[in-house]
Parts: structure tokens; C-alpha cells; sequence
């Protein structure tokens, strides 16, 4: 018994002494600040025809700047730096997919053109996006929405999968059986 408890404590203490540090996050100022909370949802990649076709419905461009909230592996402003010359800002809280982002970006050949914040999107001055793109969970759709609706007047917004509740799309698209909602933010 003795034994036993003696290798349950080396195994706990190894096993605390092999925790990462805190997690720092980057805010969009570049200051470097603690990471304070787990991810709002669990990472389910945007499946490539329709990150197309959200590009494509929110007609991006080179004079864009697409901001990503909740971007994972950066797929989207990847895809969007890469086919439209877009410039992109990808926000994730988990600092495994901003690695991940800021590798597929210096793959893609398109690092100089999109930066991935590590961050809490919700803390985050989207104020130079012309573009926002998100797949996040209607409730988090609902909570970013008075933020959205601040936005310069003409800001597209295009999301996979949750509306915004009342807030009426300008579109909706089915791609490969996955809803497309795109809205332009209205003058006040």
C-alpha cells in the first residue's frame, strides 16, 4: 500500500510538474496579456467549398480587411490573402490553432498579408474590418452582435451555419447542405 501511494505521488507530481505555463495572449495592440478563459466552443473546421463561398457572397477583395473571429487553423483569411489579396486578422483564444494559423499562412506563402491574435474575441477593436467572417454558436452569434452592429455602416458580416436572430440576412446560401447567413451592417 505503502508503495502504491508513493508512485500515485510521483505520478501527480510529474504530472503537475508537466502543466504548460499560463497561456499569454496577444491583444490587437500586440501588449501580451494572460489568456483568462477556455475557448467558447470546441474547433470544427470550416469545410473549404464554403469558406468559398463565403468569400465569394461577401465579395472580398484586395482593399478588404477580413478579421476571422474564432479562426482556428486560419483557413479563411488564408484563402482570402491567397485567391483576393485580401488582407486578414484571424482571433482564436487557443494558442494551438494560432500556431497552427501562423504555419498555414507561411505555407500558403501569405504570412505577410493576415496576423493571428491570440485572444479573446470579444476583447478585440474590429473597428478596421470591412469584412467579418465567424462559425460560432448562435448564442456567442447573439453577444457579438450589438458589437457588429457598431461597425462602420457597409461592414459585411458572413457567418457558417447560426444566424444572428431577428437580424435578417441580406442572404442565405446552401453550400453542400451547410447555411451561409451574409448581412451588410446598416447606417444607423
Amino acid at each position: 500500500m505503502k508503495h502504491t501511494l508513493s508512485v500515485l505521488a510521483v505520478s501527480l507530481g510529474l504530472g503537475l510538474t508537466a502543466l504548460p505555463p499560463p497561456t499569454q495572449a496577444q491583444t490587437s495592440q500586440g501588449a501580451t496579456t494572460q489568456a483568462t478563459r477556455e475557448p467558447d466552443v470546441i474547433y470544427v473546421p470550416t469545410p473549404q467549398e464554403v469558406v468559398d463561398a463565403m468569400l465569394d457572397v461577401a465579395k472580398v477583395g484586395p482593399g478588404d480587411v477580413l478579421y476571422d473571429l474564432g479562426s482556428g487553423d486560419g483557413r479563411i483569411p488564408v484563402t482570402a490573402a491567397k485567391r483576393h489579396g485580401t488582407r486578414g486578422v484571424g482571433i482564436d483564444i487557443d494558442p494551438t490553432r494560432i500556431k497552427e494559423a501562423r504555419a498555414n499562412a507561411e505555407q500558403q506563402g501569405v504570412s505577410d498579408k493576415v496576423t493571428f491574435i491570440e485572444g479573446d474575441l470579444f476583447e478585440q477593436d474590429l473597428s478596421k474590418a470591412t469584412v467579418i467572417s465567424l462559425y460560432l454558436l448562435p448564442t456567442l452569434n447573439m453577444r457579438l452582435r450589438p458589437t457588429l452592429l457598431k461597425l462602420k455602416p457597409g461592414t459585411r458580416i458572413v457567418s457558417h451555419a447560426f444566424d444572428m436572430g431577428d437580424w435578417e440576412p441580406d442572404q442565405t446560401l446552401i453550400v453542400n447542405q451547410k447555411r451561409i447567413y451574409f448581412w451588410t451592417v446598416p447606417k444607423p
